[in-house]
């Protein structure tokens, strides 16, 4: 699994047997062959290039990709930072976060893939919800490995800039608060500690209004505003909280248990699509912190 953006990490460092034991190659490549579309480059081909997208002209269009055959090499400021096995997903970021793209992938000899827009995902999420969560497993690996690395050098200081979270429209939550109708959201006073670093996960909240204000170790990193999330982290991988969530204002907060969040991922692809994008974002935005 090719994380594009997360190729490397501080120093060069690679990804690590982690992540390549949560991708599933088989359930990948049923994903690609049932719902994307064939696509070949002759040898020396740019696939796509690192910034396209900067002004918001091709973003929304991005593909993601699953290398059929071939070589494929993905390089940043035309410096290779890694190669595409066979099977393998890249050029997925852009696609999910609509954020430029942060690296070049070029057909190193004459190469096939299997294509999908974020339209085709989306649509092939409600159908095959597994490969969602799959991602959401390898994305949320690479965020706990990343912050350990962040932690561990220093990196996170109060001086960080806070992060801004990804929210649903107010289409989607309008939805998610019609589904919950049962199960009326939570008041959270200012300075009410919300969870904590270090907890088992048991609930997700969806913010509905106020802030909720996110720390590592006492460190900034994130503000929640209406529409974001927090706590999704714990319910996917079921591991331990990575980070302390307190109300900076009263906040009004609907709670979600993995039963729930399983049921959402699995019969509302714009649920996923959304916990996608927040995930990735907020790798991105860690990452950054590496220089």
């Amino acid at each position: 699994m090719e994380l594009e953006v997360e190729k490397e990490g501080p120093k060069g460092g690679k990804p690590g047997q982690g992540v390549k034991s949560l991708y599933q190659p088989a359930l990948a490549q049923q994903f690609f062959k049932t719902y994307g579309k064939p696509e070949s480059f002759v040898a020396g081909k740019t696939i796509f290039v690192e910034n396209e997208g900067a002004a918001n002209v091709f973003s929304a269009g991005s593909k993601m990709y699953l290398l059929v055959d071939g070589d494929v090499t993905l390089s940043i400021g035309k410096k290779p930072i890694g190669v595409v096995a066979r099977g393998e997903v890249f050029g997925e970021m852009a696609s999910i976060t609509h954020l430029p793209r942060s690296a070049t992938a070029t057909a190193r000899g004459p190469s096939t893939v299997l294509a999908m827009d974020e339209k085709q995902f989306q649509n092939a999420m409600a159908k095959a919800p597994e490969f969602a969560l799959m991602l959401a497993n390898i994305i949320i690996y690479r965020l706990r490995e990343t912050v350990s690395v962040l932690t561990a050098a220093g990196k996170l200081t109060e001086k960080s800039q806070w992060n801004r979270a990804a929210i649903f429209d107010r289409k989607l939550l309008a939805d998610l608060q019609r589904e919950f109708e049962d199960k009326p959201p939570q008041l959270h006073h200012l300075n009410k500690v919300i969870m904590k670093e270090g907890d088992k996960g048991v609930f997700m909240y969806v913010v509905l209004e106020g802030v909720v204000a996110v720390t590592i170790q006492e460190r900034p990193v994130e503000k929640i505003g209406p529409g974001g999330i927090v706590g999704e982290m714990a319910l996917v991988d079921q591991s331990a909280r990575i980070a302390t969530a307190v109300a900076e204002t009263d906040c009004t907060l609907l709670a979600i248990n993995r039963n729930d969040f399983m049921d959402l991922v699995k019969g509302k692809p714009a649920f996923a699509m959304g916990l996608l994008k927040a995930l990735a974002e907020r790798l991105r935005f860690m990452t950054a912190k590496y220089n």
